[in-house]
């Protein structure tokens, strides 16, 4: 397949090899890798042979397939120009069907969309499938070249998906025909996985041989099986009822059965293609009645009448029970959560599958009493990394409370778990109370901070402009722009009266930029700088108390002051007023307009500031990252810091121990962002160092959307990877 082999590095002393040379060795293999699985097709199309393919036989994909040939060199030329745009935008900005399946979308698409969905996660499959031996290696290396000390396969710019999705376009430019495009996107799949695989060994092989030193595993191993997609999923979800096509009829209502009607088979709507499933209900209900169930909910007694028959299973509820299985399933091996809450929701399984046979809502109303019920008390769980942290006693005696009368209810509704939600929430609403009150407080004062570092942002320019072509001591128009700017805001935002300068502070700069200025050293001009020395240092004490600014900056500050108005006044030599204008500044200016916001004394504390320089050693974090869950979804790390959304959970390293704190608030322009534990601790940082946290594995995302979400979207991919085989 490769006009040119890789092979590996004959010249030790030679430069590594960049990303860039990377991407770019793999993008001239884009052709040729495109002409090979055209050929391929091309052989498949064959009447006999040992690769003909009997679905190919058909004459109008024969006819495709021959078009694909002829146009052989349009073709490998789409998919290299698609190739190279997913590869440098960092794999894609697009995603396909498979990573952000999700279920509480999924009853919005169309036929088309699923359609496409499942064309494409079967080729991904076959990809997945050919490469599942080489890839953890090749993510290895690349995650050095993109500078990682950890593996990051989903930030991989020639993961498999990338080469699915750049196949998937060049096939919808080229094969306009929807039917023939499904019927070769699988074949043309397991041609590129084959093809793939050479590719990705030898990339590793050369990148390996010129000293490119592989990252380091996170969790301690490199895990086969998942590849650039994660870990596969449990093979217990793999079920025969369960595919995409039903499972969206099962939240569009399709399986509902009208009131007062008796459920029988003929009674349930359905299209085309569900008339057909429905002539082998029989066989099917036959297998699903011989799976071990749960013993019957005993009910109260009724006469039936004598005219009345069986009814059959209803696909809509075996379906539904499905749903909830895998669901409960999912939770059952999710890491970030408790093993003494998971054995409640085992307990909490059977009531809610008595409510969703009654009530199909629960599975396509997010609002549904159940399911806020199941999502409020599952993410409070994730505050909680064990069952010795404080509080936990507390919160699971307000579980097993709820399970075991929800369990024992002779009556199971939609309002009855509302009304067990609002009594576990006024319980935990009078718990929190005084750390709602400490929050609020502190969110305030972040807030207030925000608006002073906006203005004094504004400020710094007007300073900086005012001082233009003046000969100003370099630290005085740092502090101009950095610590009196604050200053200046701070008064500002306190007048109630609207006065743009209540204290004289902005007026004061004026004073202040002549006293340094060069002309300053004139004798005739010493009586009126005399006299207005002491006044103004007051009066800038004065205002650098306001803002509660630490006294040793202050007094660094003063003394370099003092130390330029000295040499004004006593008419020093040049060489000793350049020497007093040549000190350095103070770091809180150097702070300011590296971009930190200021925040007083009393605002950190009362905030829990944490500060960018309390990162951990790299050889502690590397250390801990190996203990990461397992299950958890993968840290977006990518995401910048405004992507977070609040009642995010996550895990900060604080005092070299991991603490599970929660984003509980983030500043309106997203500068400032406050986590709190729920034992009422807060841990506020800037913008800057959140991001600076996640580089370097600090500060790791456990939970970004609800559990139960992610539960369910797991069985919607589960739908997804059994329609692949229908």
């Amino acid at each position: 397949m490769l006009p040119m082999r890789l092979g590996v590095a004959d010249d030790p002393t030679a430069l590594q090899p960049t990303l860039n040379d990377c991407l770019s060795a793999t993008l001239q293999q884009a052709a040729p890798l495109m002409g090979s699985i055209v050929e391929g097709l091309v052989r498949g199309a064959a009447p006999v042979g040992p690769q003909s393919v009997a679905a190919f036989q058909h004459a109008g994909i024969k006819e495709v397939i021959a078009t694909l040939e002829g146009d052989g060199i349009a073709v490998s030329a789409t998919f290299a120009e698609e190739l190279s745009r997913l590869v440098y935008e960092g794999g894609g900005k697009e995603q396909v069907a498979t990573e952000v399946l999700r279920y509480e979308d999924l009853q919005l698409f169309g036929d088309d969309e699923l359609d496409q969905s499942i064309e494409v996660a079967r080729a991904q499959q076959e990809v997945s499938f050919a490469v599942d031996d080489v890839l953890p290696h090749l993510d290895s290396v690349v995650s050095t070249l993109l500078g990682w000390r950890t593996i990051q396969p989903g930030l991989n710019p020639i993961r498999p998906d990338v080469f699915v999705r750049a196949l998937q376009s060049t096939l919808a430019r080229h094969v306009p025909d929807t039917h023939s495009r499904e019927v070769l996107m699988a074949p043309a799949g397991g041609l590129l996985g084959a093809k793939l695989r050479r590719l990705y060994r030898e990339l590793s092989d050369w990148l390996l041989s010129t000293g490119v030193e592989p990252a380091v595993p996170i969790g301690g191993k490199l895990q086969q099986g998942g590849g650039a997609t994660g870990a596969p999923a449990a093979g217990t979800m793999a079920k025969t009822l369960l595919t995409l096509d039903r499972l969206r009829k099962l939240l569009a209502g399709d399986f509902d059965v009208p009131a007062g009607k008796q459920e029988f088979l003929h009674t349930v709507p359905a299209s085309m293609s569900l008339l057909q499933e429905l002539k082998q209900a029989d066989a099917l209900i036959k297998r699903l009645e011989q799976r071990p169930k749960a013993p019957p909910v005993a009910a109260p007694a009724q006469p039936a009448a004598a005219h009345e028959s069986p009814q059959l299973p209803r696909i809509g509820a075996q379906l539904g029970d499905e749903v909830l299985r895998l669901m409960f399933e999912t939770l059952s091996q999710d890491d970030r959560l408790v093993p003494a809450y998971k054995d409640e929701l085992r307990k909490l399984q059977p009531a809610v599958q008595r409510l969703a046979q009654q009530d199909s809502r629960f599975f396509s109303d997010r609002t549904h009493p159940a399911r806020q019920f199941l999502d409020r008390v599952t993410q409070r769980s994730l505050a909680f990394k064990s069952d010795r942290d404080e509080g936990w006693p507390r919160f699971l005696a307000t579980v097993q409370y709820a399970s075991r009368w929800l369990t024992e209810s002779k009556v199971v509704e939609a309002d009855t778990f509302g009304e067990m939600l609002d009594h576990i929430q006024k319980g935990w609403t009078d718990h929190d109370q005084t750390l709602r009150h400490r929050r609020e407080e502190a969110a305030r004062a972040l807030q207030h901070a925000e608006q002073r570092n906006l203005l004094a942002q504004k400020l710094a320019a007007d300073f900086e402009t005012a001082t233009a072509g003046l000969e100003v001591a370099p630290f005085v128009l740092d502090f101009l722009k950095g610590s009196w700017a604050q200053v200046v805001a701070e008064a500002q935002l306190s007048c109630t009266d609207g006065s743009d300068d209540p204290f004289g502070y902005r007026a004061l700069v004026d004073d202040l930029v002549w006293s340094v200025q060069k002309a300053t050293a004139q004798r005739r001009r010493a009586n009126r700088l005399e006299q207005m020395v002491p006044t103004l240092l007051a009066k800038v004490r004065e205002g650098l108390d306001r803002i509660d600014y630490p006294p040793e900056l202050a007094q660094r500050f003063f003394d370099s002051l003092m130390a330029l108005h000295a040499a004004a006044l006593e008419g020093a030599k040049e060489d000793a007023r350049r020497q007093a204008q040549d000190i350095e500044s103070e770091p809180a200016a150097q702070a300011e307009e590296a971009g930190e916001p200021w925040l007083a004394g009393s605002e950190v504390q009362e905030s829990g500031w944490v500060d960018h320089e309390s990162v951990m050693p790299q050889d502690f974090m590397i250390s801990e990252l190996t203990v990461a869950p397992a299950s958890a979804p993968a840290e977006p790390t990518a995401a910048g810091a405004g992507e977070l959304r609040t009642g995010t959970w996550a895990e900060l390293m604080v005092e070299g121990k991991w603490t599970r704190v929660q984003l509980t608030w983030a500043s309106p322009h997203g500068t400032l962002f406050m986590f709190t534990a729920l034992a009422g601790t807060a841990h506020s940082m800037s913008r800057r160092t959140l991001e600076r946290l996640r580089s370097t594995g600090t500060l790791r995302v456990i939970a970004d959307r609800p559990v139960v979400d992610d539960a369910l979207d797991q069985v919607a991919k589960a739908a997804l990877k059994n329609s692949l085989s229908k």
